[in-house]
């Protein structure tokens, strides 16, 4: 089910990533979204995927997230957005979590996980300097 409505920051959502090319992220996968809706940008979101495999090494534009906001996943499961990825997506590729038959639930980042991500983007972009004052 696409999605019909211009989404909020913070909130999360199942993208269809299908069809990247490596070594892009590719697959169904949370994403959050991270910009508000801009003007005379129809259906565009701008999203970072999360995930739940664990970064190779430490960088700070993996951001771990203080919880697993996926509902039907135990809360305590560890995730990261992977805030060097930021892409912009169709509506079309964007659908909430359904938990039942008619069931659809549209999770939303807490205020420390949103502005650790942005952080997080601000290093994934190599615009650290912008905040370190370098």
């Amino acid at each position: 089910m696409a999605l019909r409505f211009p989404p909020k920051v913070g909130q999360v959502f199942v993208c269809n990533l299908k069809n990247a090319v490596h070594p892009e992220i590719g697959k169904v996968r949370p994403v959050v979204v991270i910009a508000p809706r801009l003007p005379h940008r129809p259906e565009l979101a701008t999203v970072v995927p999360i995930s739940t495999t664990a970064p190779i090494h430490e960088h700070p534009f993996c951001y771990k997230l203080s919880k697993n906001y996926h509902p039907e996943e135990p809360d305590d499961l560890d995730c990261w957005a992977k805030a060097d990825l930021v892409m912009s997506v169709s509506y079309q590729r964007l659908s909430p979590f359904k938990t039942d038959r008619r069931k659809y639930v549209y999770p939303t980042l807490g205020a420390t996980d949103i502005k650790g991500v942005r952080l997080a983007i601000v290093h994934g972009l190599g615009l650290h300097s912008l905040i370190s004052g370098n």
